[in-house]
């Protein structure tokens, strides 16, 4: 048997409901849900952007060029 965690409301601090703690759960998987999802976006960005340049230096652009193109400093 698995305990619950704690919650404090106040100065009051007691083990969580189920209902509460069924709830916390699902708050948990969904918050990692988001991070998964935040970490996946933020690669595919990272991914697109070094495409971008290096389709860009193949066109025969400079890197100060692409700077100035993508805003990049």
């Amino acid at each position: 048997m698995t305990t619950k965690p704690n919650i404090q409301i106040g100065d009051e601090s007691r083990e969580m409901t189920d209902a509460e703690h069924a709830q916390h759960q699902k708050d948990v998987a969904a918050d990692e849900a988001a991070t998964a999802v935040q970490a996946a976006t933020d690669k595919a960005q990272v991914a697109a952007k070094t495409s971008a340049h290096t389709k860009l230096a193949a066109l025969g652009l400079t890197a100060d060029e692409i700077a100035a193109l993508t805003g990049a400093n």
